[in-house]
């Protein structure tokens, strides 16, 4: 069944237009890893506040709240841009390892971000200084660090084993 809705994603006019143009897939992927800069970039600066290697004398919150926007609004990008590039070679993609070790990741840095606004956060107005941020929020960041390494690490990998349209 999964093979099927793959095969049918794959054969839709927007994929193929990816698969078989000649810019359209270079011009997606170059948004894409944009757009990934600037997740995982703004991520990293709450992910090392939390951990307290920089930003020290401005408190979680306000740092969250300063990127948060670009946060959410780059992944909405990424996830679109991702989204056409897997529907061009999607039954390629969708047994590719590596592709499914990103989405794992994907799956596992949403529950941390998760955990961490729902149960972690908690107190956050009080935390002014790396030296008070509490040991389970430096997990959380240094959690959300590695995995966020994985994603990209596996995302390169993707590339050096599916032969992606030209």
């Amino acid at each position: 069944m999964l093979d099927s809705l793959l095969q049918t994603l794959e054969s839709t006019s927007v994929a193929t237009a990816i698969r078989e143009g000649s810019v359209l897939f270079p011009w997606i992927e170059c948004v894409h890893v944009l757009a990934l800069t600037l997740v995982i970039g703004s991520i990293a600066v709450v992910d090392l506040r939390l951990i307290g290697v920089t930003s020290r004398d401005r408190g979680v919150a306000y740092v969250t709240a300063a990127v948060l926007p670009i946060t959410w609004t780059a992944f909405g990008g990424a996830v679109l841009t991702g989204m056409l590039m897997f529907s061009s070679n999607a039954t390629t993609y969708g047994s590719n390892l590596y592709f499914r070790i990103k989405m794992a990741l994907l799956v596992l840095a949403g529950i941390n971000m998760g955990v961490y606004h729902l149960a972690v956060n908690r107190g956050v107005a009080d935390w002014h200084t790396a030296d008070t941020t509490p040991t389970r929020a430096r997990v959380a960041g240094a959690v959300s660090l590695c995995l966020w390494l994985g994603i990209v690490a596996a995302g390169r990998w993707i590339g050096f084993t599916i032969n992606a349209p030209t």
